[in-house]
């Protein structure tokens, strides 16, 4: 990377580059919230192929958010139940809602869900169009120059090369990310040749689709999952080293019959089909001045428990409000520094938590099953960030920085609604369990939810079972403030108004 004597930028006011989940999400983001953006993708079109199947709890109250997550669970199973048989024929069964997170009223999805990727990015990109914004494919990053005011970009696009001009670049462009070479970014980690799988996407004849099969085998696991809204399976068989990775159709079914012994089922020809290793990597940094690093391009991990993808759906989550902070709302440019001291924490942890569970996967010669709120990322928080303040004690149970939970049975003037309805938009939030007496003047748009008896007014809600109060652990003095991504700002049981505008002015 070069970089130049300052100059203004005329462009967009981001450049997103890779329109897979994470840039998806993030041009959402930026498209309800007024900023302007190009989205590039080198690509000539979609991706084809399930990939990255299993969508987590929590970044489907980030769909939530956006407005897509009825078309995503519209198109997944849930808690898809896994039958996973050993070679004495013994059969484990997985895939059930841990009792301890079943039936919780904080928690509006308690179990993966089982979705072809091509799928998430067909409802991202469909609600991006209703935004008004669009991807533009066959367009892909040639390099890029910064100054103090920006970036200036050279991309290509059949053949014809152009300059953008942006005030940001973010590199959403996966493990071999340009951007992040051009930046000059270390990818530290380790690439493991010798752990291995063939993926495809075939259909299947003699199997139930009413489950997730798996064999344990000595020379691997192999597993076939029914991927929901298809007639397809996604097949995946570990290789072992010095073992032919060939994707042809007859080498994919002699692996079948010797893994499970059976002939009964009959293989297609794949519609996709891939050959994966273990990389396992995380950016030395998130930031490079102007430049941002984002999903895989910023981490990549081991498929075990379904993180990844997930990982950079939040990434752009957690980013693009604090982008659009700066860009529309002058908020202090100091808030983009907690993009990364809050995300690449969480990337090294999943990173933590899938060696672990690639690493029992080989011990034992097959799929973990194990689910709890770490696992499905319902744990992340960012305690101890800059962007979290309370006046609670360090054993508290909720904290500032942690997930804002859900919570139901509530009382509007428009009828029973629960919490994640109300706070859906992506704007601060200021839930009162008691009186206001300070305002903030600086932030007009800010949403207060008044606690109440009994609702009269369209910012009042009552908490009819008592399930706001008991998540939260308020008092009749609480005052929360949820930031635009779902997680708690502040928390005053003192019910300290002019700690929110505080913290509010120092956002911004």
């Amino acid at each position: 990377m070069t970089t130049t004597s300052p100059q203004a930028w005329n462009g967009p006011t981001v450049l997103i580059v890779g329109a897979g989940p994470t840039g998806l999400t993030l041009a959402c983001e930026f498209a309800r919230r007024g900023v302007s953006f190009r989205l590039i993708e080198a690509a000539a079109g979609p991706q084809p192929g399930s990939r990255g199947k299993g969508v987590q709890p929590r970044s489907l109250e980030v769909f939530d958010d956006l407005g897509i997550v009825d078309r995503v669970l519209a198109n997944g199973w849930l808690a898809m139940p896994m039958h996973s048989t050993a070679p004495d024929g013994r059969v484990t069964r997985g895939g059930a809602v841990p009792e301890e997170l079943a039936n919780r009223p904080d928690i509006p999805w308690a179990a993966s869900l089982i979705t072809p990727e091509w799928r998430v990015e067909e409802a991202l990109r469909s609600r991006l169009a209703e935004f008004g914004g669009a991807v533009e494919f066959g367009t892909a990053l040639a390099g890029f120059e910064q100054s103090e005011d920006g970036v200036t970009a050279r991309v290509v696009a059949g053949g014809e090369a152009e300059t953008v001009t942006a005030r940001w670049l973010v590199g959403c462009d996966g493990g071999h990310s340009t951007v992040r070479k051009q930046a000059g970014i270390p990818f530290t980690g380790e690439t493991r040749d010798e752990v291995r799988m063939i993926i495809a996407d075939l259909t299947v004849d003699g199997l139930d689709r009413d489950r997730w099969h798996a064999w344990q085998h000595h020379e691997g696991i192999l597993s076939l999952c029914p991927l929901p809204s298809t007639d397809l399976f996604q097949y995946a068989a570990g290789i072992a080293p010095g073992e032919h990775p060939g994707l042809g159709l007859t080498h994919l079914r002699a692996i079948l019959e010797r893994r499970t012994g059976r002939t009964n089922i009959r293989l297609h020809e794949p519609e996709w089909s891939s050959l994966w290793r273990a990389n396992i990597r995380l950016a030395d940094r998130y930031r490079d001045g102007n430049v941002f690093l984002a999903g895989d391009a910023a981490h990549i991990h081991s498929p075990a428990g379904g993180q990844g993808m997930n990982t950079g759906i939040q990434d752009a989550h957690n980013l693009g409000w604090k982008l659009a902070a700066v860009a529309n709302d002058g908020a202090s440019p100091d808030l983009l520094d907690s993009y990364e001291a809050e995300r690449r924490p969480v990337a090294a942890h999943v990173l933590e938590l899938s060696n672990t569970r690639l690493r029992q996967a080989l011990e034992d010669n097959a799929i973990p099953t194990r689910r709890d709120a770490s696992t499905i990322q319902l744990d992340v928080g960012y305690r101890g960030s800059a962007l979290a303040r309370d006046d609670r004690d360090d054993a508290a149970a909720l904290r500032a920085g942690d997930r804002a939970p859900d919570a139901t049975k509530l009382a509007t003037v428009d009828g029973e609604r629960r919490l994640f309805e109300l706070t859906r938009g992506g704007r601060f939030t200021l839930l009162a369990f008691g009186p206001v007496n300070a305002t903030d003047p600086l932030r007009p748009a800010l949403r207060t939810l008044h606690v109440v008896e009994r609702p009269t007014g369209p910012d009042e809600i009552a908490d009819t079972a008592g399930h706001l109060a008991t998540a939260y652990h308020a008092s009749d003095r609480t005052l929360v403030l949820i930031r635009p991504d779902g997680y708690i700002g502040l928390i005053s049981d003192a019910g300290d108004a002019r700690a929110v505008t505080d913290h509010l002015a120092a956002i911004g």
